[in-house]
C-alpha cells in the first residue's frame, strides 16, 4: 500500500467598510459574524485548503485555473465543488484522515467545530473522526489574528 501526504493552504481577506464581499462560510458552515469575506466563490477558506492539500497528492491544480473557469461559467456558490473536481483526480487512493488549522481572529470557530468535521467527512466519504479541526488567534501576530482574514492550512493522508 502506498501512502502519500498532501499539504494545502489558502486565505482570504475581509472586506472594507463599503466594499461588496460574501457572507463568510468555513467548511460548510455559515457564520454570522459581522465581516464579509472577499472571494470568487463562497471564499469557505477550509474548503479551499483542502483542495489544495488534494492537488499536492494529484498534481492537478484545481483551484488555479479550474476553479476561475468553474466560478466563471457556472457562478459557483459552494466550494465543495471545488473539492469534488479535486476529488476525481485522487484514482483509486482513499483519504484517510485530514487535519486542518485556521488562523482568525473572527468568527469564533470552536462551536461549530461538530458541524464543520460533519460537512467535510460526508464530502470525502469518511468518518467524522478521522477530520481534526483545530483554530488560533495566533496571539495577534498576523493579520489573521487580528481580524483583517482568515488563514488556513490542512494536511490529508491517503493510502492506495
Amino acid at each position: 500500500m502506498r501512502m502519500m501526504v498532501g499539504i494545502g493552504q489558502d486565505s482570504h481577506r475581509f472586506g472594507l467598510p463599503g466594499e461588496a464581499g460574501k457572507d463568510v462560510t468555513l467548511g460548510g458552515v455559515a457564520f454570522n459574524c459581522g465581516k464579509k469575506i472577499i472571494a470568487n466563490s463562497d471564499g469557505d477558506v477550509v474548503l479551499h485548503a483542502l483542495t489544495n492539500a488534494i492537488s499536492g497528492i494529484t498534481c492537478v491544480n484545481v483551484m488555479g485555473e479550474t476553479a476561475d473557469k468553474m466560478c466563471l461559467e457556472n457562478s459557483i456558490s459552494n466550494s465543495a465543488e471545488y473539492v469534488q473536481e479535486a476529488l476525481k483526480s485522487l484514482n483509486n487512493a482513499k483519504i484517510s484522515n485530514v487535519s486542518f488549522s485556521i488562523e482568525c481572529l473572527v468568527p469564533k470557530i470552536t462551536p461549530s467545530i461538530p458541524q464543520m468535521r460533519e460537512n467535510i467527512a460526508a464530502l470525502l466519504g469518511i468518518k467524522q473522526n478521522f477530520v481534526g479541526i483545530t483554530a488560533t488567534t495566533g496571539e495577534g501576530l498576523t493579520a489573521f489574528g487580528k481580524g483583517e482574514g482568515i488563514q488556513v492550512f490542512c494536511t490529508i493522508l491517503t493510502e492506495g
